[in-house]
Order: C-alpha cells, then sequence, then structure tokens
C-alpha cells in the first residue's frame, strides 16, 4: 500500500503544471509551469517536472552549469495541523512529505523569460521526514530547497500543488536566502488536494500593487486567479463542492422549503416586488415544487461558502460552529421537548427570576449530552446533578444592578440611546406628524397625537419652545410596520401594532417618553384604527401604559433584528466581500485593507439563512413578524436603505441627531450630547476615517490613479450592479473618481463590518436576555373596556402584562439564541489588532506605521470611553444601576461581555 502511494505522486500528468491564462480578449492558452533557466548562450533551456523530481533538493535543474553562479534558497512552509489529528494520517503525511511527494513549490519570478513570455520558475518539493514542530499549537514547518540562478529576479509568486489525496491549510511561506532578505508569502488558505482541483494554487508575495504595477512576470497570473475564483457565472454550472474557492451571486432564493411542507414556502428575495442584496451562490438545483426555490441542505450538512470562508477549527470546537450548530441541532429541541407540554405564559415575575436562579430542568435524556457539549461559558451555566440537567441563564447586565429598571419611563428611554438598537430615534422635525402610505389603503395619513396632547406632558414648556430647542423625538415604525399588520396579526399568537413615540428631553437632560400611538390597519368595523397613550397616575392607566411600551419594544426588537442587524449589516455586507474577491487581487492594497473585515461572514449568513431567518427558523418563531419577517426586511431594502447613509456622520444628520459642523472633529456636533451610541461611534469612525484616508493616499499619489485602476472600477460597478442589483439606478450611490470617493466609501463599508455591528450585536442578551425589558413578540391586543377580557386584566393587570409577552418556550429560545449570538469567540480579532499568524499582511514600512497609529488611537478612545462611564453629568450611561456603555469599547475578552469592537461580522 505504502509503495502505492509513493508511486502515486510521481505520475504527474502535464496538465497538472499547466495554469489556463486568459487574455482580455476572452480567449485562453496553456502555458506550461516549469524550471525555465537562461544558459549562457542566451538559449532558454526548460526541464519538465518528470526531469526534476528525482533530482537532489538543491541541485541546479538540468541545463545548468555546477559553476554557474546561483544562490541557495530555502522556503519554509508553514501549516496549520488539524487540532483532532490523526497519528496514522500524520504519520503517513510525513512519509510522503519525507521522499518528496506531498508538496510541490514553484517560484515564480517578476522578470519575464523571452523564451517563455512568462515569468521565470524554478521547482522543488518538499521533503524532511518530520516537520520542524512550532511553538504554537498545531503549527508545523516543513521546508523546501532551491538552487536559482542570480539573475532570476525576486520571486512574487508561488504556484503551489498538493499531492496528497487530502486538503491542507497553508498559513505562509518564507523565502530565505535572498539578498535583500526573508521574502515572505502570507497565505491563510485552504490548499486543495490534486484529486479535487488539477491546477495549481497561486499565493503571491506580501507587496501590494495597483493593477498597473504589478511586475511583468505575474501579470498573468493576477488575472487568472481572479478568474479561478469568479467560477463559469453560468447557470448551468454545477453546485459548488466543499473545495471550491468560487464567488458568485445569486438571490434569496432558499429560505423556504416547499418540499417539505406547502407551508414552508417563502418568496424569492432579489426582485423588482422584493427587493434584497445578494447572497453567495451555492449552485445547489431547484427544489421539485417550486423551479425558481433552491433546494435547501438541512442541519447538521454545511450550506456551502467558498473554502477560505469557514470557520476556523479553533472557532469551531470552542463556540460558534460548534456551539451555534448545536444550540439549533440539540438545546432548542431539547427545551422544546422539556416545555411544550406546558408552552404556557409565565405566570408570575418570579418564574422568569427561576432562569437565573433555579434554571430548566432539561429530561430528554435522549439528548444526553447535548448541554455538556455546548461549551457555553459564562452567561448559560450547565449543572449536572442527580441525571438531570439545568441550563442556567446569567442574569443580563440590564437587570443586574436594579432589578426593576426596565419599569422606568427614564429607562425606556434611556435604551433608545444607549441600548442595542439606538439607530431608530429622530428628531421630530415636521408637526403634525403624517404618514407616506397610500392612504385610499391605509386610511387618514394624519396622527392622532396632536399638539395639545403633547403639551400636556412637557411640563410647563410651550410645544413650539420645545420644537424650537430640539427637545422633541420620535421612534416612528408605522409606515415600515402598518402594511404587514394585518398579516401578522393573523398569526397564531401574535398581535402587534404599528407604533409611534414621542420622548421629550427635559431641561435636566434626562430624556423620557411621553406619549406612544399605536395604530391598526383601517377596518370597517374599526374606524378608529390609532390610538394614542400617555403615563397614567391611577392603577389602571399606570398599567396600560407598561403594555404600550411593551408593543413599543416588542416593535424595536422585530425591527432591530431584521433591519438594523440582519439587512444592514449581515446581508448588505455579503455583495461587498464577493466583489472584493472577484474584482480585487489579493495583491491589490484595497484587498489588503478590506480582508480582515471579511472574516467569517459568509459563513455565518450561510448558517442564519439554514437556522435563523429560513422558513420555520427561530426569528419566524420568536419574532412578532413571523413568517413574513423576511419580507418585511425587504422592504426595508426597499423603501429605506441607501448606501451613503450607511455612514455613521450621515445617518446622525439624516434623522437630526446631529447638525453639520465644520469646527468638530468629524464635521457634525450631536444634538444630545449625552448619546453614548452616537458619541462613542464617533470617536471609532473618526479613527477608521483617518487610517482609511493615510493608506489610500499612499498608494494613489497621482490625481488620476482612481479612475485608471480597472480593478477597483471593476469592483465598485459590481457592488452596484450585481451585488446591489435591485439598487442598481438609484442616483445616490457615491462616484468612484478620486481619493475622497473612495475612502469615504471604504470608511463605510469598515465601519459597517466592526462598529455598527458591534453597537447593534454584542449587546443582545444583555439587553435582551430579561424579557419583559425587550419582548420579541407580543400575544395580545392592548385591553379595551368593550374587550370580553377586560374585566380580568382590570382583577390582575400582571398577569394580563405576563400572558402578553412570549411564553415560556419562545422566551427561552430566543434567550438561547441571543446569548449565543452575542458571545465573542477566542481567537476572535478585534479592530486595530493583526493576528499575530499575519504580521507581514503587507511589505510596507510607512502602511505598517500608520496602522500601528491606529492601534494607539484606538487605545486613546479606550480610555475616553472608560472616562465617560464615570462622568457622573453623562446620565445615560452612569448613575445607580445603569451599566456603563462599553457596547464600542474597541477590545474585549471571550464570552458574553457587552463590549469589542470585531474587524468583522463574524457572528
Amino acid at each position: 500500500m505504502f509503495a502505492s502511494l509513493l508511486r502515486s505522486p510521481t505520475l504527474i500528468a502535464d496538465n497538472s503544471h499547466r495554469r489556463n491564462i486568459s487574455r482580455s480578449s476572452g480567449w485562453r492558452r496553456r502555458v506550461q509551469i516549469q524550471a525555465v533557466i537562461s544558459s549562457g548562450d542566451n538559449k532558454s533551456i526548460t526541464t519538465s517536472p518528470l526531469d526534476n523530481k528525482l533530482e537532489t533538493n538543491g541541485s541546479v535543474p538540468r541545463g545548468g552549469s555546477k559553476d554557474s553562479q546561483v544562490i541557495k534558497v530555502k522556503a519554509v512552509v508553514t501549516i496549520r495541523k488539524k487540532m483532532k489529528s490523526n497519528m496514522v494520517e500524520d504519520n503517513l503525511e510525513y512519509l510522503i512529505n519525507g521522499v518528496g511527494h506531498g508538496i510541490q513549490i514553484n517560484l515564480i519570478s517578476q522578470h519575464i523569460d523571452p523564451a517563455t513570455s512568462c515569468g521565470k520558475s524554478v521547482q522543488s518539493n518538499v521533503r524532511g521526514w518530520l516537520p520542524k514542530p512550532s511553538k504554537i499549537p498545531y503549527i508545523v514547518e516543513y521546508s523546501a530547497d532551491f538552487t536559482v540562478p542570480t539573475d532570476f529576479g525576486r520571486p512574487a509568486a508561488i504556484l503551489i500543488t498538493n499531492l496528497h489525496a487530502k486538503e491542507f491549510h497553508l498559513l505562509q511561506i518564507i523565502l530565505h536566502g535572498f539578498i535583500d532578505g526573508p521574502i515572505f508569502f502570507p497565505a491563510n488558505t485552504w490548499i486543495h488536494s490534486r484529486n479535487d482541483n488539477p491546477l495549481s494554487r497561486i499565493i503571491f508575495n506580501n507587496q501590494a500593487y495597483l493593477p498597473s504595477q504589478t511586475p511583468p512576470g505575474i501579470k498573468d497570473l493576477r488575472r487568472e486567479d481572479l478568474l479561478s475564483i469568479r467560477g463559469g457565472g453560468t447557470p448551468q454550472e454545477s453546485e459548488r463542492k466543499s473545495h471550491d474557492r468560487i464567488y458568485d451571486y445569486a438571490t434569496y432564493n432558499d429560505l423556504g422549503n416547499p418540499d417539505k411542507d406547502e407551508k414552508l414556502a417563502r418568496p424569492l428575495l432579489g426582485d423588482h416586488d422584493r427587493p434584497y442584496p445578494r447572497r453567495c451562490r451555492t449552485g445547489r438545483p431547484p427544489t421539485r415544487s417550486d423551479p425558481m426555490c433552491e433546494s435547501r441542505i438541512e442541519k447538521p450538512h454545511p450550506i456551502y461558502v467558498p473554502r477560505d470562508e469557514t470557520f476556523e477549527e479553533i472557532k469551531q470546537d470552542t463556540f460558534s460552529a460548534g456551539r451555534l450548530k448545536a444550540l439549533f441541532h440539540n438545546l432548542i429541541p431539547s427545551l422544546a421537548a422539556t416545555l411544550s407540554k406546558s408552552d404556557i405564559p409565565f405566570k408570575c415575575f418570579s418564574e422568569i427570576d427561576k432562569l437565573y436562579i433555579d434554571g430548566v430542568t432539561l429530561k430528554d435524556e435522549e439528548q444526553r449530552g447535548i448541554v455538556e457539549n455546548l461549551l457555553v461559558g459564562k452567561v448559560m451555566k450547565q449543572v449536572l446533578s442527580a441525571g438531570q440537567r439545568l441550563l442556567k441563564y446569567e442574569i443580563p447586565a440590564v437587570i443586574k444592578g436594579d432589578k426593576f429598571s426596565w419599569l422606568r419611563d427614564n429607562e425606556f428611554a434611556r435604551q433608545a440611546l444607549a441600548g442595542v438598537n439606538p439607530v431608530n430615534i429622530e428628531l421630530l422635525k415636521e408637526f403634525p406628524i403624517y404618514s407616506k402610505l397610500d392612504p385610499a389603503v391605509y386610511g387618514p395619513p394624519e396622527s392622532a397625537i396632536t399638539k395639545e396632547l403633547l403639551e400636556q406632558e412637557l411640563g410647563g414648556m410651550s410645544f413650539e419652545k420645545a420644537m424650537e430647542e430640539k427637545r422633541l423625538f420620535i421612534i416612528d415604525y408605522h409606515d415600515m410596520l402598518l402594511p404587514f399588520i394585518k398579516k401578522m396579526n393573523s398569526l397564531h399568537g401574535r398581535k402587534a401594532y404599528a407604533s409611534r413615540t414621542i420622548l421629550f428631553n427635559t431641561k435636566t437632560g434626562v430624556l423620557r417618553p411621553i406619549a406612544i400611538e399605536l395604530s391598526l390597519p383601517q377596518m370597517p368595523s374599526s374606524p378608529r384604527n390609532k390610538r394614542v397613550y400617555t403615563q397614567g397616575h391611577d392603577g389602571t392607566t399606570h398599567w396600560i401604559w407598561k403594555l404600550a411600551k411593551a408593543h413599543v419594544c416588542s416593535n424595536d426588537a422585530g425591527i432591530h433584528q431584521l433591519v438594523n442587524h440582519w439587512l444592514r449589516t449581515h446581508a448588505c455586507m455579503e455583495p461587498y466581500i464577493i466583489a472584493t474577491h472577484r474584482q480585487l487581487s489579493s495583491m491589490h492594497p484595497i484587498y489588503k485593507l478590506l480582508h480582515p473585515h471579511m472574516r467569517y461572514t459568509l459563513e455565518i449568513n450561510a448558517l442564519a439563512r439554514q437556522n435563523l431567518i429560513n422558513g420555520g427558523g427561530i426569528i419566524e418563531a420568536s419574532f412578532s413578524p413571523g413568517k413574513y419577517a423576511m419580507e418585511l426586511s425587504s422592504a426595508a431594502y426597499k423603501n429605506l436603505w441607501r448606501f451613503d447613509m450607511e455612514s455613521l456622520p450621515a445617518d446622525l444628520i439624516r434623522r437630526g441627531m446631529a447638525v453639520e459642523d465644520p469646527s468638530m472633529p468629524c464635521g457634525v456636533k450631536l444634538v444630545i450630547d449625552d448619546y453614548p451610541y452616537a458619541a462613542d461611534g464617533l470617536l471609532i469612525w473618526s479613527a477608521i476615517k483617518e487610517w482609511v484616508e493615510s493608506y489610500v493616499q499612499h498608494f494613489y499619489s497621482e490625481s488620476d490613479s482612481i479612475v485608471t485602476d480597472v480593478e477597483l472600477q471593476g469592483w465598485w460597478s459590481e457592488i452596484k450592479f450585481k451585488g446591489h442589483y435591485d439598487k442598481r439606478n438609484e442616483p445616490w450611490w457615491p462616484k468612484l473618481d478620486t481619493k475622497e470617493d473612495l475612502s469615504s466609501i471604504l470608511t463605510t463599508m469598515i465601519w459597517v463590518a466592526s462598529g455598527q455591528h458591534a453597537a447593534i450585536n454584542f449587546g443582545q442578551y444583555p439587553f435582551g436576555g430579561y424579557v419583559p425589558n425587550r419582548p420579541t413578540l407580543m400575544r395580545k391586543l392592548m385591553p379595551q373596556e368593550s374587550d370580553s377580557d377586560y374585566e380580568k386584566f382590570i382583577q390582575n393587570p400582571q398577569l394580563f402584562f405576563l400572558s402578553s409577552l412570549p411564553t415560556q418556550l419562545q422566551a427561552t429560545k430566543v434567550m438561547a439564541v441571543q446569548d449565543t449570538l452575542s458571545t465573542h469567540s477566542p481567537d476572535e480579532e478585534y479592530l486595530g489588532q493583526v493576528n499575530h499568524m499575519h504580521n507581514h499582511w503587507i511589505n510596507d514600512h510607512e502602511i505598517l506605521k500608520l496602522f500601528s497609529k491606529f492601534s494607539d488611537r484606538l487605545e486613546e478612545i479606550e480610555e475616553i470611553i472608560n472616562a465617560r462611564n464615570k462622568d457622573t453629568s453623562l446620565k445615560s450611561r452612569t448613575g445607580a444601576g445603569v451599566p456603563p456603555y462599553e457596547l464600542l469599547l474597541p477590545l474585549s475578552g471571550p464570552g458574553v461581555t457587552g463590549r469589542g469592537i470585531p474587524n468583522s461580522i463574524s457572528i
């Protein structure tokens, strides 16, 4: 057996050393990658891999002279081993590499060989019976020796061929022996087996080049690498394989599963009626029931993402994949089995408290080991006793210091500025308030909130003065929700309103809600479809006000999850990532800038399509819109989303929460100074902006260098015309003509992937883990005197309130998910940091200095935020029982910490 394994790599087909090169005209030619050495008589002598494969390492390729001027070069190949290694497989790998039949390496010079019109090339194989162990766990090093002519030039690319039967993970290759010091080839990529794909992988060194600066010897390779990543781009392409690195676009036509149940059919998102950003294409065949719907891959089988987008093993084993998948596969069914027979509402607040004190007992012994294997850290604590498993939740931060804070109006308003969804509050700019919906369908457009009603709540201040001093604010979900309310309320156990909330910023600087309007669709039987509630002073109106606030919080939770979180960060970021891989070479400076901000996003989005936002998934089961959740998200994309408004300063100005002020660092001044999300966010935004501007200035020194960068222009065009195809004709898309244009676009993308996502994601459990503070759905309408159960409300308003909230099963489900989504993985990479294994990401000392300056600035920002959290004049982040605002502190440890800005959307 061993003999055959050792022989098989020697039977090297010619095409395994050929690369397909595409010319701009579209035709392709075959070029043999082989050792090419110029002899003394100026004739080029070529040797095939078969000629060289049995030569000793370091020998001069045939055709050269022993007396020729040559240099000895050593390639150190760093590979990350699997954490769960197999000794037999490891020994077999060592044996194959030991005789030089495991990994083949071609060095490609930046200089052209005139005989082939390709870069000069020299080949060797990795040899060595045992790899050199590294100080870092699971990292090993192999080496390969080369004898290279002195006129070879600087190697700019490496072709690496994996002759093993299985893939391996290449971290980097370092070349030693050249006069100007080590040459680094950062990789951090999976190298497929030649059995899966006969083409070698191209790895470029860490020098950044604009397309026009590409050394002649690797121009074809730069083009070819991009072509291999794009795939064929035709609908006829087969389903993607797990080893593929192909990035392409598809609509959201994989959320439903009509073959399983017609009730699980869901409309396609990504057409004229329901526009949506594009996702990564998998090539799966259509369903039998609907040719427009892509067949699903159900858990636990993975959805395709390009190979390098998958979670690294440490993340899989210590948190996300292992934990998230275990959550969806095992914990949720186990909770359902435990609670389904008694899926009842909470009857008293002490039953909610028991989740943190006593826990949930999981009795389904068929699920033995589920909780033990979840690796859930400190938030969901497992206690095993007497054969029963207890799932115990950490007390959420919002009630840890003050159990009753959620009841108070000032806390309700504080969370609009410093909670998990601080991006919907707006200045009240016009009055009366009018709807933009069609009055023929939705009734009179004027709000029921009147000037007279508001003046009663202003503490003696006139309405005109409050407007003039910019003291009135609104959270307006009316137009977004009203078209869906009738359908939502037809669902079992769902009752919702379209809401408007007016808030007043008092003279003491404390924001409080003063009026809530709840609207239902107009019907002949109920022409009065709008009701306004204010804070009451008797028992009945007091509880009614609590219920009105709970309905607003439920709406806020749904809009936060489906629009601000999923749509505006996860879904809208995915096309940027796909376009970056398809259009920007890995040696392009903008690719290098964006690369840390793309990590894991496609994988977590694929998991979400499989388990969270799919038909019958967790989001539909746990949030008010139910089966219409993604249709609502599509409507928000259609009516509200604009790339130019995703910039933090632009968004604040659009909402009236800031005004332009050139004297301020970001050119804006906040209307409410004590607005923690905005105040801290502007610090992070300005740091990103300064870093990006200096980076762009460094690489684009010429005035026309932006418009002449063909890869960059193709990238921006593809984002608009493919990635956000349904918005392609919008007039608000920024132009990409100048350095300022590019810096603005990149700053927005990096902010969305880092600061914006951190601000609206990692507070999900700290704020939503206590159900009464942030119910994800409501199950009853507001009590009216004409209702049959109004008397029950009067007799026991607490029970009525609790029975309006999610049931015990619904609440526990969403708490488990919120805990998982709020957790940092141990391998998280934070803004301003570089993984120690990727220190040589770019060969440019000036850029490394600029990045160090960026990192230093983020450390300063951390100190500023910590100081703000101790400033007693800032009531939104300090005070008795008030948790500090830490969501935009750059760094964090693992777990649910309520702080930390990862580089990318990684959960």
